[in-house]
This record gives structure tokens, sequence and C-alpha cells, in this order.
């Protein structure tokens, strides 16, 4: 059973800015409870439940940061040619055991381990060899150098990785690295997701006058798997309160979270409010945001049983817009993790850009690399909100902040990467 804190939303119809809104939601969250071990080649994109503690240092001994000659660092002479007799060569994974007389050095491979008394690589090209002859011109280095203390990346009983990070490729490299085989992670978060209207049809129905096809619902999926989220689909709705009724308690019986687009977000019609009124205390938002305005959020209960509803609007790219604006930073918070601010990058606008002060505008952008350096984006198409093909053309989000107005060609502006969005 999700666990719900108290509340911080207003009850009513209510005009909000797009950052006051991103607040109240992570104001009003809790993450889940519950927890999992997994096999470290299960772990990607999981969230870490707690802390990764190294069971030993790294690196484990003081080792070569290059292929070169190992040496102790005194013998270098200030102001002449430092001249030095290799007597042998040290691979990495077989340590050397003996000991070195003065003038000596050793022939070392990155990563191995510096034999006792040495403290200093120089690199091959900042030498001359001649047979065991190795020559040091005075200035090429200074004591210590190249050289990779044991410990220095990471000691014993340090934290590695630090719960609620949600494991990349490298994190997991680097658990290996520490000989650990499995990691407690944070349960799946699980989203029911459906679509509400009576115009909707499903893949492979015939199409009747003045109906379109489920689109939001395939997106919003994606957006979810791109997330690691456990999805319950629970298909279309009817614009019919039984029908809305059953289906979110079917979802609230099943998930955390309850994902809806079209009708029910709006909450244009009363049946809609009052049952909703009835199942918790979800609050109706017109957000100041293009495109996007229509948005509910709260927890609903039902069965002792409680989800938290995003209900998002009906068009496609407003759909898919406020799910980047809202619903992603919610669901990673929801599911233990601490999520990083959305990447904003900031490039020149190729076009000129109309804008009233008052709203947020999130426009449809390509970006690419500027021909004087840097970065430029360029709007795709048409930006109504129900144009999808100006969405999947696009890789980036430009946005216009609340305050902002009008932009002039070759102005600098925001932008999200959908990319890094993940």
């Amino acid at each position: 059973m999700t666990e719900l804190g108290p509340s911080p939303l207003a009850a009513g119809d209510r005009q909000i800015s797009l950052t006051d809104a991103r607040a109240a939601i992570a104001a009003a969250l809790q993450p889940i409870h519950g927890r999992e071990c997994v096999p470290l080649m299960q772990a990607l994109g999981r969230v870490l439940a707690e802390d990764v503690l190294s069971s030993i240092d790294v690196p484990a001994h003081d080792n070569s940061a290059m292929d070169g000659y190992a040496f102790d660092g005194a013998a270098l002479h200030a102001d002449a040619t430092t001249t030095l007799n290799s007597v042998g060569t040290v691979y990495a994974g077989t340590p050397y055991t003996g000991r070195l007389a003065a003038g000596e050095c050793l022939r070392i491979m990155t990563g191995a381990v510096m034999p006792e008394g040495l403290d200093t690589v120089v690199p091959l090209e900042l030498c001359r060899s001649a047979g065991a002859r190795v020559e040091i011109e005075p200035g090429v280095i200074r004591p210590g150098e190249n050289l990779r203390r044991r410990g220095e990346d990471l000691a014993r009983g340090k934290p590695a990785l630090r719960a609620g990070r949600v494991l990349r490729p490298a994190d997991l490299g680097l658990v290996a690295s520490l000989g650990i085989a499995e990691v407690g992670v944070v349960r799946r978060l699980r989203v029911a997701l459906f679509s509400t209207g009576d115009e909707l049809r499903t893949l492979g129905q015939a199409l009747a006058p003045g109906c379109v096809y489920d689109s939001n619902r395939y997106a919003l999926m994606a957006a979810l798997q791109r997330l690691g989220m456990d999805i319950v689909d629970l298909g279309l709705v009817r614009d019919d309160p039984a029908a809305l009724q059953a289906t979110l308690e079917i979802a609230i019986a099943q998930a955390d979270v309850v994902l809806t687009s079209g009708g029910v977000s709006a909450g244009d019609a009363d049946h809609t409010r009052t049952l909703l009124a009835r199942l918790g205390e979800v609050a109706f938002w017109k957000v100041a945001m293009r495109p996007g305005r229509p948005f509910a959020f709260g927890p609903l209960h039902a069965g002792g049983r409680s989800s938290w509803l995003f209900a998002l609007p009906g068009n496609p790219v407003a759909a898919l817009v406020t799910f980047y604006a809202f619903v992603r930073d919610g669901l990673l918070q929801l599911a233990g993790a601490s999520p990083d601010p959305l990447p904003v990058l900031q490039a020149r606008c190729v076009h000129a850009i109309r804008k009233r002060p008052g709203r947020t505008e999130l426009q449809r952008g390509r970006l690419s690399p500027a021909p004087e350096g840097g970065w430029q984006v360029q709007i795709t198409g048409s930006q109504g909100a129900g144009i999808l093909r100006s969405m999947s053309e696009a890789n980036a989000l430009v946005v216009l902040q609340h305050d902002q107005g009008s932009v002039a060609a070759g102005e600098r502006v925001d932008v999200w990467l959908f990319d890094g969005l993940v």
C-alpha cells in the first residue's frame, strides 16, 4: 500500500504557475516503501535503497598511472640528466618482489603494483632509453608523479554510491570493481495508465467519423518504460461516471500512481469532479503554461489503498509536455530516487518567437551545433497542442519562462533535452 503524506494542495479551481505546480507536487510526495536485492546485471535503472559501502581500498595498492619507468623520486637531479639502469619489468597482476639498489629502475605497465621503495613513474615519451640505460632530463618530472595511491579513489568502508541513486552503466562498473554481486534497490513503482474519451479508438479498429486513434497511451507508456516503471495498462475508458469509477478503483487497487489523459484532467464535467472528490483530494489546476493548461493532481483512496493521481490533458503534445514538466520528477521522487534537475541548455534561437508574459511556453525545437560554435535551436513546424509530428521531429523543448516576453531571432533561450529527460 502506498503511504501518502499530508497534501498541501488547495481545493477548487485556481491558476498556478508551472514552477509553483512543480513545487506543490514535490512537497506532497513521499517515497514508497519496499526493497529487494537484485543481481548486479539486473540493477540498471533501479534506485538504490541503501548506500553501497566499499569493502576494499580502490585502488587496492599503490600502482602506476601509465606505461613508463618506475624509480625512487629522490634520485632525480634538479639541474642535470638523471641516468638510471633498468633491471626488469613489472606487469599488471604480477607484483615485483625484489628490491632495487640506488640508481636502478623498472619498466612498468599501467596498473601494475608499484614495487616497494619506488614512488615515481616517468612516461616512455618523456625519457630516452637504450638497452638498460634510461635518461631523464631535468624538469621533465617531479618526485611522486604518475603514482596512484592505495585508496585514492575510494577508501575501505566509505560510501561508493548513495541511496536514492538511479543506477547507470558506470555505477554498475563501480560496484563490480568492489567485488559486490548484488545490490539492494527500491521496489519498482507501479503506474496504472488509461486514456479517457468516447472519441478514442484502439489500434486496429476502424475510425468512425470524428474519432481518433489513442496515441497518448503509447507515448506515455514509452516514457514510463524509460523511467523503469512497472506499468498496468488499463486501456480506454468511456466518458461515463460508472466506467470511470470502476477503472479508478481497479487502478488504486493495483498501483501506486494513476496516470490518465483526457477528460478527467480538465474536470469539465460535474460528475468527474464529484467522483474524484468522493475518492480523494484531487486539485484541479489551470496551469499558466502552453501547451498543457488543464492538469489535476492529488491522492485517491479506495478499498483501503491509496494512490496518487496525475491527470493530463487529452491533446497528444500537451500530454507529453505535462508528463515531462510534472510527472517525471514526481515518479522518480515516489520511486525513492533523488531526481536530478531537468538538464537546461542555453541555445541561440534561429527564429523570432512571439510570446506574452504571464505563462510558461514550451515549444518543440531541433537542437543542433551552431556554425559559429555553441548551440542553436530551430522550432519544428506548427506548435498546435495536437500536432504530434512536430513533437516527433523535435529533440528538445524550448522553454520560454513565465515572465519572459517575445524572443528575437538570435536571442538565447533555455532548452530541455529530450534525451536528458530519463
